[in-house]
């Protein structure tokens, strides 16, 4: 089969694994800076983005994210070299969304001016609560004071679009607690709150030695169910799992690429991408993860691992990200990124229809409330 990868999305992800230190729940690909290893670093992803750009046909970049790791930690002229690199070389869609994470324990003028001089114009801040004790208990390197100051730094900048990141679940938080960071987030009217629970991941050190005062499963759920009725009191849509937005026009574009199955280039130590291509291919791609074996490869233009995603397991892939999406995606979406008709789906997804899982295809793929609420059990039908 050949289809017409301009119709497809192409965003790119920058990943940046410097950080001051790793937090203990973090199972990111994050690591202590180096001094001498920034500026190497912040050259290999200039020569990354040359290596790939021939895998991508000419293509136009939607929306730019520089997650890591600490973006913030990023030198400004790094950040602006990538950018201007891109304009250059492919060219960024008119009003992209360029979004860079930043931790309020990183912030100061300088690099926030930069930044926005740069063309960044969205901030994703790793808040994760406005209280000192809880902050700490989770190895958090900034304070409640710093979590302000960030915020109102970034909008009196005149940064207009900010995301807040809060947790709950976290180590002594109570129900009041967990409430207390909302009503000071929304104090603030972001344009987007991400708001999920901690998990305790393998090979962290949170997983081999849990925290003291975990709140238990019921006393988390309740946290995250009385936030997600603050929040929906207040105005803003749970258009994703996590992901909360002020308006329609204020979800994060560059993860929609995500879920929608969107294509995506990933730079950096242990960025991955996915591409489609005329000839019907849709591929993976992976960098290796250490920065060291990254900074190695980078000087010989090597270590890109490409992997195709096969027929059979299109619809599982796709599905994984789609419905995430609370009101799912066009039923039609799924032909156009996967190649294949929608007759594939039809048995899992007639059974997950009698068990009140899926709803009934009429024009749009998407689960049932309750469903959404069981979402891994719905898509290993897929497995």
């Amino acid at each position: 089969m050949t289809w017409d990868v301009n119709a497809i999305p192409l965003a790119l992800y920058v990943h940046w694994p410097w950080c001051i230190q790793k937090c203990p729940y973090c199972d990111f690909n994050s690591h202590v800076a180096k001094k001498d290893e920034v500026q190497a670093y912040a050259d290999a992803l200039l020569a990354d983005w040359q290596q790939q750009l021939p895998l991508l046909s000419g293509r136009t970049i939607s929306s730019v994210f520089f997650g890591g790791g600490t973006p913030s930690l990023a030198p400004p002229n790094a950040i602006a070299a990538i950018i201007q690199r891109v304009k250059q070389d492919t060219g960024l869609l008119n009003g992209a969304e360029i979004t860079l994470e930043a931790n309020p324990g990183t912030v100061d003028e300088a690099h926030f001016e930069g930044y926005r001089a740069a063309g960044v114009n969205r901030l994703s801040l790793g808040v994760q609560s406005f209280d000192a004790d809880s902050l700490k208990r989770i190895g958090r390197i900034h304070d409640d004071r710093q979590a302000h100051r960030a915020i109102e730094l970034a909008r009196r900048l005149g940064f207009n679009n900010i995301n807040i990141d809060l947790m709950v679940g976290l180590p002594g938080q109570t129900l009041a607690l967990a409430l207390r960071d909302i009503e000071i987030a929304l104090s603030y009217s972001p344009e987007h709150v991400s708001h999920y629970q901690l998990t305790l991941e393998p090979n962290t050190p949170f997983y081999a030695r849990p925290p003291k005062h975990l709140p238990d499963d019921d006393a988390a759920d309740a946290m995250q169910q009385a936030g997600h009725d603050a929040l929906r009191t207040a105005g803003y849509d749970r258009y994703e799992v996590s992901a909360w937005r002020k308006s329609a026009m204020l979800a994060s574009r560059h993860n929609l690429n995500y879920w929608q199955f969107g294509d995506y280039v990933g730079i950096g130590a242990g960025a991955h991408g996915k591409l489609s291509f005329q000839d019907g291919r849709i591929v993976r791609t992976v960098r290796p993860k250490s920065p060291g074996s990254y900074l190695s490869a980078m000087q010989v233009a090597e270590g890109l691992i490409q992997n195709e995603i096969t027929l059979e397991n299109r619809p599982f892939d796709f599905l994984m990200n789609a419905l995430r999406l609370r009101e799912g995606v066009s039923s039609d979406l799924f032909t156009a990124r996967t190649g294949l008709a929608l007759t594939v789906l039809k048995e899992e997804w007639q059974c997950g229809v009698q068990d009140d899982l899926l709803q009934p295809v009429n024009g749009r793929l998407a689960t049932t409330d309750v469903g959404y609420r069981y979402l891994n059990g719905v898509l290993s039908r897929w497995l």
